[in-house]
């Protein structure tokens, strides 16, 4: 479910010290195949950086690159440095070393992520026992504590129960007492709200905050209503490539790039009058392999121009503050709301749009499946 965005108050004080430092990263399937280009971000103890953009723009991707877990045929290259250990280049066996005890992973699904076949209790149990931290009778007390320290009730009982057992809110619960049962310095947290309904969902993000207090936190989401309650810093890719960057009030109020503008104005707002049909951003997300040279959002960009065949750089625009790659960056660029009646588009489209002959194409969703 999308929500209104309003920016929240910070309230987990001042962030520590730089935890990850992403420089240039780049994901490839091949020649002219690149997932995620270029992806620079930085993100401090305590702190909660949002990575959003549609499905496709290679968030999903981005986030398993940082845990080691691309899929067979992915090439990495940059640089990506957690805590003085390079994620970039390492095999298998020294994954192992760092998945649990220093990257911690919230996965969307929790009904497919989980073993079906152990007790939840037993797999906050794995983490500990893989990585040593706990005798085999304190490791079954700290999943116990884990549990209950997420919310979940009558921790000791559930435990031992399987997945199919608890509700969709209760295994995420359990995917976060996963994440956190080796004290990781990264916790990465893939879309962890988007099974959820809205009352869960809203408690679940309220958890994670109060429970990352001493991580640094990658939170990637389609929702810039997500983005409001959870951020302290966003990051907007579109097609691969970071288009926005920025502190949350200053990318929800100004936002500078087109594509954020767009993102914004297309959340639902229950408090504002109906004057039509809700903005939407015409087109698609060009996939791999049809990306060309030049601004890769130009082709339903409102405000581009000749210039924009060639690709801006990521340029900072206010010291300390917002960056963005737009030759003509500013917050004019969000669609209007369209006047003449007709059918909505439905809640939560982000495209829509007349074809290549004047027919209408079909919208563009945050939750379409797809390489993201």
């Amino acid at each position: 479910m999308t929500t209104s965005y309003t920016a929240r108050d910070t309230t987990r004080g001042t962030a520590g010290a730089t935890v990850l430092d992403v420089r240039d990263l780049r994901v490839t399937f091949g020649p002219g195949l690149d997932a995620v280009d270029g992806l620079t971000l930085s993100a401090r103890r305590g702190e909660t950086v949002a990575v959003v953009g549609e499905s496709g723009c290679g968030k999903t991707l981005s986030a398993l690159a940082l845990a080691g877990l691309l899929p067979e045929g992915a090439t990495v290259t940059g640089s990506a440095v957690l805590d003085g250990h390079q994620l970039v280049g390492r095999g298998e066996r020294q994954w192992r070393a760092l998945r649990g005890s220093k990257v911690g992973m919230i996965f969307q699904d929790a009904a497919t992520a989980l073993n079906p076949l152990m007790s939840v209790g037993a797999q906050i149990e794995e983490v500990m026992a893989i990585h040593g931290t706990y005798r085999r009778a304190a490791r079954r007390a700290r999943a116990v504590e884990l549990l209950a320290s997420v919310g979940v009730p009558d921790a000791e009982t559930r435990a031992r129960s399987h997945p199919h057992q608890l509700s969709g809110g209760m295994r995420q619960r359990v995917m976060i007492a996963m994440a956190l049962a080796g004290s990781p310095d990264l916790v990465v947290a893939d879309e962890p709200t988007t099974a959820l309904d809205v009352t869960v969902q809203a408690q679940v993000l309220a958890l994670l905050r109060e429970s990352t207090r001493d991580a640094a936190v990658l939170f990637i989401t389609h929702d810039m209503g997500v983005v409001a309650e959870i951020a302290d810093r966003v990051v907007v890719m579109y097609a691969g490539s970071v288009v926005e960057a920025g502190p949350l009030d200053e990318v929800l109020e100004r936002p500078h790039h087109p594509y954020t503008a767009a993102l914004l104005a297309s959340v639902p707002d229950p408090d504002a009058p109906r004057a039509g049909e809700l903005p939407t951003i015409p087109g698609r997300v060009p996939p791999l392999g049809e990306r060309g040279s030049g601004c890769p959002f130009r082709d339903r960009c409102p405000k581009a121009r000749e210039r924009c065949a060639e690709r801006p750089p990521l340029s900072e625009l206010t010291p300390g503050g917002s960056a963005a790659a737009c030759w003509y960056p500013g917050h004019t660029g969000a669609p209007e709301r369209a006047e003449a009646p007709g059918r909505a588009t439905a809640p939560g489209t982000t495209g829509a749009g007349p074809g290549p002959d004047g027919d209408p194409a079909t919208p563009t969703t945050p939750h379409e499946e797809g390489t993201s």
